[in-house]
């Protein structure tokens, strides 16, 4: 499934050096940079959407993530913590990528056992990878300088 194009966790480790607290760090962040573009985005549907607040979360937070990680492999909190992700020939993503990332991503997120068992994978896989992550092939890896 991965090829030379993919650091080797065995030979090149520093690719794979703290990502998952990075991880953390950067979902963070996009976590705040979500809710202030929700907070901006609740005029314009007339206050409407404090009545489904968490549905303008999620819409806007979908759109934010397929939109950056198409744009440059990465979420603005990952790019902070210089971060990135890759695709099994370790390309970045693009735009169906990061659309069928973002979809794991939340569907992972709606069931709690099944994002519990992700972040496992995240803590103990060799490359660090989350059960989306696994399914795509995508890793996330220290973005090369």
């Amino acid at each position: 499934m991965y090829t030379a194009a993919l650091p080797d966790p065995q030979y090149q480790p520093e690719f794979y050096a703290d990502i998952a607290p990075k991880r953390l760090m950067a979902w963070l962040i996009d976590f705040a940079l979500i809710l202030a573009l929700t907070l901006i985005a609740l005029p314009f549907t007339a206050f409407i959407g404090l009545f489904f607040l968490p549905f303008l979360y999620a819409a806007v937070g979908f759109v934010y993530r397929v939109m950056t990680i198409s744009g440059g492999s990465a979420t603005l909190g990952m790019r902070v913590m210089s971060i990135e992700l890759r695709n099994a020939q370790g390309e970045t993503l693009d735009l169906g990528s990061a659309f069928l990332h973002t979809l794991g991503y939340y569907l992972s997120f709606m069931m709690a056992l099944v994002q519990l068992g992700s972040v496992v994978l995240m803590l103990t896989s060799e490359r660090g990878q989350g059960l989306t992550d696994m399914v795509l092939g995508t890793v996330m890896v220290n973005r090369r300088l």
